[in-house]
């Protein structure tokens, strides 16, 4: 299809309705199309392979086939996924499609000619649904639900993922056939003072941690004095088990693109920058590719859209420093100096990037806005409670069933998102609780897992909401030596520029493992709260304001863990390496030589066909040993160390 510059409103209008045609022609045409799930979690699953596998079958079979890849979906548990479409026939979702199952897939569909899900069908199992969509109002769905009916995508409204999972993230000509850039016309055509009111009547704030009401951040920018002013997408997505701003720049990049031209607009900047981290290669490709595609049509640049607005944008490629999503640092980062925050005031709204005033939104904030501008800000404001409105993508991680990502109302509660949308804890355990808002959120204990998701309430229990993270833990899982693993992450990613953070947090993590090796007093848990409190208190940013958090929510909610550690020397999750032991029982041992074949350290002994023993104090309680020993036999046991 022939490119049209949006400059030129008949030729514009004109592309618009030739990609809405040649969108939908995917799903009418006589070849079947096979859809591949090519964001990072898909890719890691070895999507690729299944993508060639299923293509390679289908032309073995003499059938070609129409080629796409999409971004993440959302059920990151059951990658690699796949959506095919026969002429004629559903446009069905399976998972758990590794490259091996091609054939049979392939088979099933074109020589069974089965659909329908079945007990005793391998692949009819995998099959999920049918990604049925609001511009394909009468296609046949063969017997099976849509995929919206699936219990983790039911309770979900996706606006910032609206178009995730479902277009080709490579293609500007589908994400303007979903009424792409449309938005933008539509802000365009306002003041931009209506434009804010607009975004202040939604209640939207912003979605990268302390929740600021995002039009009025718009509007103290907009008033600051100055005639150059810059906006910022703040893609420095670092906690450890989130991966909402990745999944978004990977499926829909044009949603942050058509969000910071209408943002630009509001503030009046001409110059807008993408931070966005090196570690994220596919997200920085397809954004690269974004931006050139919308160049290409007067969507960037002079004129944009030939109605006089002069904006473009740059990438900047971050380190990976994770005190580089606070907003100085990053600037500073972006101006070529080291990224360390520095005091506030003056905010970035009235002296930000190099001295100018600075607007700085988060990914998901940004693909927020064209549907806001679409639908209108009191459509946004009707999901939510209180003062927190609108959706919230949230990625779940852990021991929940269904890992991966979803965006529910604001206010769902803990307990749905776990148990209904997450499907509850693998293997029948325990929930114990779950930590929210990444290595400065905290952890809420499962007594609380009716309170709502929402700003005010999260930050009531001690937590905060943060990016979005949720990491659900279970029985197995120990609160001292969580605590202890995100205050080694934070403290290695402190800048050193203060020192509550710089010190502090050292002597946190060197009491953190004093208590892990049971050799702490309760001397060191009382040194241990107040020193939390101290760099809480005192610290420049935001890293050493909440580096503490995890660890004062684990002494609030789960202090008896810390005393039965000090004054019982015992890990009752069994994980504190000093304070757990593996045996061998005699009874059950087979001597079949696998346990003394992986153990790095020698420590087992024994002959073949006789029962084995380890010598203690050579053991290093890797855990080799419990993991390769036949289920049939459990001989070895894990269990609480013998301490003096």
């Amino acid at each position: 299809m022939k490119r049209k510059r949006a400059s030129d409103p008949e030729a514009w209008a004109e592309f618009c309705s030739e990609a809405k045609k040649d969108w939908l022609n995917l799903f009418h045409a006589n070849r079947p199309l096979v859809c591949t799930g090519l964001s990072t979690c898909g890719i890691s699953a070895k999507a690729l392979d299944t993508r060639k596998a299923l293509e390679d079958e289908f032309r073995d079979r003499g059938v070609e086939t129409l080629s796409m890849g999409v971004g993440c979906l959302g059920l990151c548990y059951a990658e690699p996924l796949v959506y095919i479409k026969l002429p004629g026939k559903p446009n069905i979702v399976y998972g758990y499609v590794a490259p091996e199952v091609a054939c049979a897939l392939v088979e099933h569909l074109l020589e069974e000619n089965k659909y329908a899900a079945s007990d005793d069908d391998n692949i009819g199992k995998r099959a999920f649904g049918t990604i049925d969509l609001p511009e394909l109002p009468d296609e046949p769905r063969g017997g099976l639900p849509s995929i919206w009916e699936h219990p983790m995508l039911k309770p979900q409204v996706r606006i910032a993922l609206r178009n995730c999972g479902i277009i080709d993230p490579e293609k500007i000509e589908h994400y303007i056939a979903r009424g792409g850039y449309l938005s933008l016309a539509k802000a365009l055509d306002l003041a931009p003072e209506k434009v804010i009111e607009e975004v202040k009547a939604s209640g939207l704030r912003g979605r990268g941690g302390a929740g600021f009401p995002t039009g009025m951040k718009w509007e103290f920018c907009r008033r600051a004095p100055g005639d150059e002013k810059y906006l910022i997408c703040n893609a420095d997505e670092g906690d450890p088990g989130a991966f909402m701003d990745r999944s978004i720049l990977e499926g829909d990049p044009h949603a942050v693109i058509e969000g910071m031209l209408i943002a630009a607009h509001a503030i009046g900047s001409t110059k807008g920058y993408i931070y966005c981290r090196a570690e994220y290669p596919l997200a920085l490709k397809r954004l690269y590719l974004a931006l050139d595609q919308a160049r290409d049509l007067d969507l960037l640049g002079e004129d944009v859209l030939g109605r006089g607005m002069d904006f473009d944008i740059s990438i900047k490629e971050g380190a990976g420093a994770f005190v580089c999503g606070e907003e100085t640092a990053l600037m500073a980062s972006i101006e070529g100096r080291r990224g360390m925050p520095r005091t506030r005031p003056p905010f970035p709204a009235n002296s930000g990037l190099w001295g100018r005033p600075t607007n700085i939104n988060n990914v998901e904030t940004l693909s927020n806005l064209a549907a806001i501008i679409e639908k209108g800000g009191k459509w946004h404001a009707s999901f939510g409670i209180g003062r927190s409105r609108g959706t919230k993508t949230l990625s779940l991680a852990g021991t929940v069933r269904r890992a991966g990502l979803i965006e529910v109302p604001l206010g769902t509660t803990l307990r749905e998102i776990i148990f209904g949308i997450g499907g509850g804890i693998r293997e029948e355990r325990t929930c114990k609780g779950v930590l929210t808002g990444g290595p400065s959120g905290g952890c809420i204990p499962a007594v609380h897992l009716d309170i709502p998701v929402d700003y005010e309430s999260l930050t009531e229990k001690g937590s905060i909401m943060g990016s979005g993270s949720m990491i659900i833990i279970d029985e197995g899982t120990c609160i001292v030596d969580l605590a202890r693993f995100f205050l080694t992450f934070t403290q290695g990613e402190s800048c050193g520029k203060c020192t509550p953070c710089r010190i502090g947090t050292r002597q946190m993590l060197a009491i953190l493992e004093k208590i892990s090796r049971g050799r702490a007093g309760m001397a060191d848990l009382a040194k241990l709260e107040k020193l939390a409190n101290a760099v809480r208190s005192g610290s420049l940013c935001g890293l050493g304001a909440g580096a503490p958090n995890p660890v004062l929510t684990a002494l609030r909610y789960f202090r008896g863990e810390f005393e039965s550690h000090i004054l019982e020397k015992r890990c009752s999750a069994l994980v504190c390496r000093d304070l757990i032991s593996f045996s061998i029982d005699p009874e059950r041992c087979k001597g079949c030589d696998l346990c003394r074949d992986v153990c790095p350290a020698g420590a087992i002994t024994g002959e073949k066909k006789k029962a084995h023993a380890i010598d203690q104090s050579a053991c290093i309680k890797c855990g080799a040993c419990a993991k390769i020993c036949p289920e049939k036999f459990r001989a070895v046991v894990k269990g609480a160390a013998q301490c003096d």
